[in-house]
């Protein structure tokens, strides 16, 4: 393994409502979850299941913000949601994914609200704080790695010289850019050369107050959120189109991958700031 401090976190972002808008921060404490309110909210059907943007890609449309003790969504035609950080309703179960987990549903609302922007009879759960949903360990080693509503990792870190990569070859291919937001994640590096963090074995943020250790464990295989246009919801194919031509991953059985997925190996508690340092060891063989 080698060690080059020689990249620095660019952006940090936190997505409250699994597959709603982002919301980037300066700022974001790091918990044991991954980003402090990070997918805490969910939407599902009448029986709990979860749904994203690949049944509705309107969800992108949704923008959250925070002021003071509130969760605040605002839709295209829609008055403001507040949703109280401090507040819920009933005990419920909900499923996300392969795993049925212990939630509070956030009200009758919370629920017209989404049902009415999104056409179909819908809830809006929170995660339950006392209920463990662990990562994979296959992929952790052995690490115990919790998650909220997550698809299955606390963190998704991003390279910004992979998505310049990428946005070279959508031009050259007559398509449009994309930016960042459409691959989601919490932590986007710069500094690193193109696709460096298929490489990556944990990195080291300086903070204030000590080093945040991150393990990056995974590949993060893309669906079809990234070729949603967050500003539209319109729906299209160049993003997968142009990955497939160079990003099947055999480590995934031939996924398309963009980012990796990451686990909290120490500094939970530590605050996270955008332009901190950023120490990356390497793993070879």
């Amino acid at each position: 393994m080698s060690t080059t401090p020689t990249a620095r976190l660019s952006a940090l972002a936190i997505h409250p409502v699994k597959s709603c808008g982002a919301l980037p921060l300066d700022s974001a404490e790091l918990v044991d979850t991954g980003l402090d309110l990070d997918r805490t909210w969910m939407v599902v059907d009448a029986h709990g299941d979860m749904l994203t943007q690949r049944e509705l890609p309107r969800m992108a449309l949704i923008r959250p913000s925070l002021r003071g003790g509130d969760l605040v969504l605002r839709a295209p035609g829609m008055l403001a949601l507040h949703l109280k950080l401090d507040t819920v309703e009933a005990p419920t179960r909900v499923q996300v994914w392969d795993d049925v987990v212990k939630a509070w549903d956030m009200g009758a609302l919370a629920a017209q609200w989404f049902s009415d922007f999104l056409g179909r009879p819908l809830r809006v759960a929170r995660f339950d704080p006392d209920e463990e949903r662990p990562s994979s360990e296959r992929w952790t080693a052995g690490l115990k790695a919790l998650n909220t509503f997550t698809d299955g990792f606390p963190l998704l870190v991003a390279n910004a010289a992979s998505l310049a990569d990428l946005n070279a070859r959508l031009a050259a291919a007559g398509h449009a850019p994309v930016g960042m937001d459409r691959f989601r994640p919490n932590l986007v590096l710069e500094g690193l050369q193109p696709w460096d963090e298929d490489h990556l074995h944990e990195i080291d943020i300086d903070t204030d107050a000590g080093v945040a250790t991150l393990r990056l464990v995974k590949p993060c295989v893309r669906c079809s959120i990234p070729d949603v246009d967050p500003a539209t919801a319109d729906t299209g194919t160049a993003v997968a189109r142009t990955l497939a031509g160079f990003r099947a991953d055999p480590r995934m059985n031939g996924g398309l991958t963009f980012g990796i997925n990451a686990v909290v190996v120490a500094g939970a508690g530590l605050v996270l700031r955008t332009g901190q340092p950023v120490a990356v060891r390497h793993a070879f063989g």
